[in-house]
């Protein structure tokens, strides 16, 4: 929400320069604070069967991810709502996740839209609530109730 002309009265921006300001952070330097490494001006890809979008950031090559691969990868999480970032696998002591692709282990929006991803591939994915952490949230990481999440996966490995 932002204040128009200076009135009192809160007004929506247009969804697209809503979304052009979001998203995905690079964590590249601990000291700064992060920097957007891209704009989200065009639009998101369907994932069929989901109501989780994605867009390619950057390419990857060789084996795609499938169903019941374990794969390791570099995350990180922001709330759309409130364009905070919840969560990051390249913040200072953390490390790249590694889960089995596509047999329910985290959220449904990840679970499928990590899917078809190949080594070195990043990808930006928008997660509805009903897809993601659900009604409830998670409050621990600043996560609303019925937030909508947008993660940044860069695939490291696949096997």
């Amino acid at each position: 929400l932002h204040r128009a002309g200076g009135s009192s009265e809160p007004t929506r921006e247009p969804r697209s320069r809503a979304r052009s300001r979001l998203f995905a952070y690079n964590n590249s330097s601990p000291a700064a604070p992060p920097a957007r490494q891209f704009t989200m001006a065009q639009q998101m890809d369907p994932i069929a069967g989901y109501a989780t979008t994605m867009k390619i950031v950057s390419p990857g090559d060789g084996a795609a991810v499938k169903a019941g691969d374990t794969v390791t990868v570099h995350a990180t999480g922001v709330v759309k709502e409130t364009d905070k970032k919840f969560w990051s696998t390249k913040d200072p002591g953390q490390q790249p996740f590694t889960y089995q692709a596509g047999v329910g282990g985290v959220i449904t929006g990840w679970d499928q839209g990590c899917l078809g991803m190949q080594i070195g591939e990043v990808r930006l994915l928008e997660i509805p609530a009903h897809e993601g952490y659900g009604a409830n949230g998670f409050p621990a990481w600043g996560i609303p109730p019925g937030g909508t999440l947008f993660f940044t996966l860069e695939c490291l490995k696949i096997e």
